[in-house]
């Protein structure tokens, strides 16, 4: 043994969890004076325990058979192994790696497990953020470069029909975001151009440009001016009964409850009209929103928009906005989106969320959702299940 490094007992007990091990194991050690505790790793999973702890003692040997004794005698098996040292630094280059599957197959958590380490990175934990409505696991890895980590995940996500986001890990995973918004097939269920079109009989004709748009096929500016007009001598009064339609996307309701709760900063940025918009950003507690404003005269909509179009580049530019007016770098903001409007912003957000996007724009995000939960956001965060229940702010609708 080195002098310079101290005897260590490591010791990992198995078996079925149940109240007061850990308490027990600490007596036995307490009874043996002089051992330090260096580190303790406690988990369950569906009822089964796995106590690791590691000291260091003076006298190694005659603690760790009394405490084989006592993890016998209370049910457990038990490993001892007596070394020196302390756990080796952790190596440079933290990243968060969540991975979420609906089902999450044992080839595919392979397959991440796999490239993870092809990359040169050691897994150093792995736990479950959620079971329901998909399970997800968040993995901590070492020794990473998150970019090209990132790049590499992404042929996994393809392979293996899995949504996977890589960041940063450390302190860089803590702390105040803003997390930025598309509303239309995002926030909301439906378009709301659409909605406003069935009442002009118009809908498939705005629809069928719509999905063009989204895909990228057309120019938006240009097509937001071919739909608006399609809505020319609407009364008013349709804004007020689409508004009364729009469906949250389920998880709408939990996502903004919970990042309002951590302190985050909410906001939507839009493609469709700040007289639906504004109205519910507000029910929501939405700190900032922005979308296009309806010219109408006389109580009619005159088929034209007010002011500068909210395209691809002005959502980009709102998410500066924003992120500016919070006092916030890029890097601490993140946006969701799933149209080819939304690219820009998905680009320059510290994490660009696909959310259910169309082919081209998950190839381009920094990772997808493609599940229709929208909450399960949280989980690309960090944030599990379990805390979100805890707080009170788990929806099944909304």
């Amino acid at each position: 043994m080195s002098q310079d490094e101290p005897t260590t007992l490591l010791l990992t007990l198995t078996g079925a969890d149940r109240p007061g091990v850990t308490a027990a194991i600490c007596g036995v050690v307490d009874d043996h004076g002089g051992a330090t505790v260096l580190d303790v790793e406690q988990v369950v999973v569906r009822g089964q325990l796995t106590l690791a702890v590691l000291l260091t003692a003076r006298e190694c040997v005659p603690l760790r058979d009394a405490v084989v004794a006592k993890a016998t005698a209370l049910g457990y098996a038990v490993t001892a192994v007596i070394g020196e040292g302390d756990n080796e630094s952790r190596q440079a280059g933290r990243a968060q790696v969540v991975v979420l599957g609906a089902p999450l197959t044992a080839r595919a958590v392979g397959a991440v497990a796999g490239a993870v380490s092809g990359h040169g990175a050691n897994i150093d934990r792995i736990r479950r953020l959620a079971r329901n409505p998909v399970t997800t696991l968040e993995l901590d890895a070492s020794g990473a470069d998150v970019e090209r980590l990132r790049r590499e995940l992404s042929l996994i996500a393809a392979q293996e029909n899995v949504d996977i986001a890589v960041s940063p890990g450390g302190l860089a995973r803590r702390g105040r975001r803003l997390v930025v918004m598309d509303v239309d097939s995002t926030l909301i269920q439906d378009e709301v151009i659409e909605l406003l079109a069935r009442h002009a009989d118009r809908e498939a004709e705005v629809a069928a440009v719509t999905e063009a748009a989204m895909r990228g096929e057309l120019d938006f500016t240009q097509s937001l001016h071919q739909r608006v007009a399609a809505l020319a001598g609407l009364p008013e009064s349709v804004i007020d009964e689409v508004r009364a339609a729009v469906r949250l996307t389920p998880g709408a309701r939990t996502l903004v409850r919970t990042l309002k709760q951590l302190g985050f900063t909410v906001a939507v940025v839009s493609g469709g009209f700040i007289e639906v918009v504004a109205p519910l950003a507000h029910e929501l507690g939405i700190h900032h929103a922005h979308a296009n404003a309806l010219e109408i005269v006389d109580g009619h909509l005159t088929g034209r928009v007010k002011g500068q179009v909210v395209d691809r580049a002005e959502k980009a530019a709102a998410l500066r906005r924003f992120a500016a007016a919070e006092g916030l770098p890029l890097t601490r903001t993140v946006a969701i989106g799933d149209g080819a409007n939304d690219l820009d912003m998905l680009a320059i957000a510290g994490l660009g969320v696909a959310f259910n996007a169309k082919p081209t724009v998950q190839q381009q995000a920094h990772t997808t959702v493609n599940v229709p939960h929208l909450d399960a956001v949280l989980f690309m965060l960090g944030i599990s299940r379990d805390e979100i229940e805890a707080a009170g702010f788990a929806s099944t609708n909304e």
